[in-house]
């Protein structure tokens, strides 16, 4: 008889690769429910873990666990704006785009639930951490546009740009995400454009970067 391979060897994870696994488990859920159809048992199942086990790394229960997603997502999220400074910031600000785009595609539903608010899970912590993602979204762009000290107007258009971003990203959602991702993103970069020459008109700075713009166009 042919002798039958031995079974895999069990190896124990650490505490920073179990509470990963569980940490992508509740992503996986929180990405397709809201926060408060989820239970700690519905996160144990996907992990193949007890409950119990869950509760060991994440003592807090649902909301410690979700903060953390929370926070693992906004990692995630921050790393759409990472763009090295190559071709015209036009360009960069639509590759930016289809990383963002991606994300809410894949995580879908959490998408909504995070920002619509309104979730039990919602907590002063969860709200920081999302207006965290937002402000550092803001720098990277204004980083991005060459503006040495960026007055009040310039970081206000930008941040509006970031606040419409997000409505429309919720309203693609909505509509079944429709038009493609690709049309979006260009609209979206050309509303970009479109806004920077209103306040151009109030704003010698803004000026400046708009002129720059459009000579890499």
């Amino acid at each position: 008889m042919t002798p039958q391979a031995p079974p895999p060897a069990y190896r124990r994870l650490s505490v920073e690769e179990r509470r990963s696994q569980l940490l992508e488990a509740a992503l996986a859920l929180f990405a397709h429910r809201p926060p408060e159809e989820v239970s700690l048992d519905d996160v144990a199942e996907q992990a193949g873990v007890s409950r119990p086990l869950v509760y060991r790394y994440f003592p807090g229960g649902k909301q410690q666990l979700y903060e953390a997603a929370l926070r693992s997502a906004a990692d995630e999220l921050r790393l759409c704006f990472d763009e090295p400074r190559q071709g015209s910031p036009l360009a960069r600000l639509a590759r930016v785009l289809d990383r963002y785009l991606a994300f809410v595609d894949e995580h879908d539903t959490g998408f909504s639930a995070l920002l619509r608010g309104g979730s039990v899970a919602e907590t002063s912590r969860a709200s920081a951490i999302v207006d965290g993602v937002r402000r550092d979204a803001a720098e990277h762009i204004l980083r991005h546009l060459d503006a040495d000290e960026p007055g009040p107007r310039l970081r206000m258009t930008v941040r509006m740009w970031i606040a419409a971003v997000e409505a429309a990203s919720l309203i693609w959602l909505d509509e079944e995400k429709q038009p493609p991702a690709e049309e979006l993103r260009d609209w979206l970069v050309e509303q970009f454009a479109a806004v920077l020459e209103v306040t151009a008109r109030r704003d010698p700075q803004a000026e400046v970067v708009l002129r720059v713009l459009s000579a890499d166009v």
